[in-house]
């Protein structure tokens, strides 16, 4: 399968996204928890965005196998009007895999073979079962194919990809910032933080599963990087997510001094209710409706505008006590909080 917009070129319209078959050059384990696939492709050449990739989400293709063991190949994407979710939905269910959303961590789409990295979390159950992509990744080799959904990077050409919808990092004018998340946000965290300039400040908060997975990060930034090891240092695991909220209360303490206009310190109002076994907890400065920019602690002014700006993400219900913390506690302007549930606990990631 090609990844070229066949449709498009007909009518002059680049389409959002293409479907890129790539195929493993590199595999590498970075550690306990951590495994870095490294993807290539010509088709690669077409991949990106303009500027740096952040958060830049993708969708991977992960094939299902036949009886023999081997991967059942993926009918090509048209990219038609109806978009590449339903023409995948309208596969054979026995046919199409599973799609699941993971990171770009590092690309090298300048090379003569353009490379993209995505690190997978490693996460398996006592049994050693896995979900879908952590199970291919567990067997991935150098040479198997996979189908990845991403940008047309003639399609997404502004700074920050406002074109494209898979980066939500949209820090403004702050010059103050927090990210807080955790292992399966680490590699957006990373990304973001190699990305800032010298000019900015804050605090990088990183949960993961040990100190054994602990990884370098540079940064030109003067943000002050901090993980945080669940693992048995003091003879016992902390729960998801307890380290995390600590580290961002103490970071952003009460009363809410951070970022609001003025002399404003009283808390905010109490944030919708989300049902995050069934719904998905993404809030972002720009997908708030009318009314809830309305409800912010400062209306008239636009995302992006306030001296500070935070990027959360990671387990949907420590994300959501984190909002309530963070908006209704301290009473940040939900303008300047990226609220991101990149999964729930015993739901399968999609």
């Amino acid at each position: 399968m090609s990844a070229h917009p066949t449709q498009a070129t007909a009518s002059a319209v680049e389409p959002m996204t293409l479907a890129f078959d790539v195929t493993v050059s590199a595999v590498q384990e970075l550690s306990p928890n951590f495994r870095r696939i490294t993807f290539g492709g010509y088709s690669l050449r077409k991949f990106g965005v303009a500027g740096d990739t952040l958060d830049l989400r993708v969708k991977l293709m992960i094939p299902s196998m036949d009886a023999a063991g081997q991967p059942i190949p993926l009918p090509e994407f048209t990219m038609e009007e109806a978009g590449w979710y339903k023409e995948w939905l309208a596969m054979d269910p026995a046919v199409r895999g599973s799609m699941r959303t993971y990171t770009v961590r590092s690309e090298r789409l300048d090379a003569v073979y353009p490379e993209i990295d995505i690190d997978f979390v490693m996460h398996f159950d006592d049994s050693g079962h896995g979900g879908p992509a952590a199970n291919w990744a567990l067997a991935a080799k150098p040479g198997d194919t996979l189908t990845i959904i991403g940008p047309n990077n003639r399609a997404a050409q502004c700074a920050t990809a406002g074109a494209y919808g898979g980066i939500e990092w949209r820090p403004g004018l702050a010059q103050r910032v927090l990210l807080a998340g955790d292992e399966t946000a680490v590699p957006a965290i990373s990304a973001i933080l190699e990305s800032l300039p010298a000019d900015i400040t804050g605090h990088a908060f990183l949960e993961v599963p040990s100190a054994a997975d602990v990884q370098e990060i540079s940064t030109p930034a003067n943000v002050e990087i901090t993980w945080l090891a669940r693992g048995a240092s003091i003879g016992r695991s902390r729960p998801h997510g307890e380290l995390l909220k600590a580290a961002v209360a103490k970071a952003v303490p009460l009363p809410g001094w951070v970022g609001l206009k003025g002399a404003e310190t009283a808390a905010g109002p109490e944030p919708e209710e989300v049902n995050v076994d069934q719904d998905i907890l993404w809030e972002t400065p720009q997908r708030l409706d009318a009314a809830a920019i309305e409800a912010t602690k400062n209306p008239t002014l636009p995302a992006g505008a306030l001296p500070f700006y935070a990027w959360i993400a990671g387990e949907a219900f420590v994300i959501k006590e984190m909002r309530r913390y963070l908006v209704r506690d301290v009473g940040i302007d939900r303008k300047q909080v990226a609220f991101m549930g990149y999964w729930r606990r015993g739901k399968a990631e999609g």
